[in-house]
């Protein structure tokens, strides 16, 4: 049987998930970031288009 791999005390164990916790959110703001620049740069496409059109 392999020996139990020892607990984190209560103190490293909280501190371990607030830094995932951070890591997940900050993981989360970046996959959201890229979409919206990339609408930003369609809608920007799309009003230089139509300006073209325009003139």
């Amino acid at each position: 049987m392999p020996p139990a791999s020892p607990r984190l005390d209560p103190d490293r164990r909280r501190r371990r998930l607030e830094l995932l916790a951070a890591l997940a959110s900050a993981k989360s703001a970046r996959e959201t970031r890229q979409p919206q620049r990339l609408r930003r740069a369609r809608l920007r496409e799309l009003i230089a288009m139509r300006r073209r059109l325009v003139n």
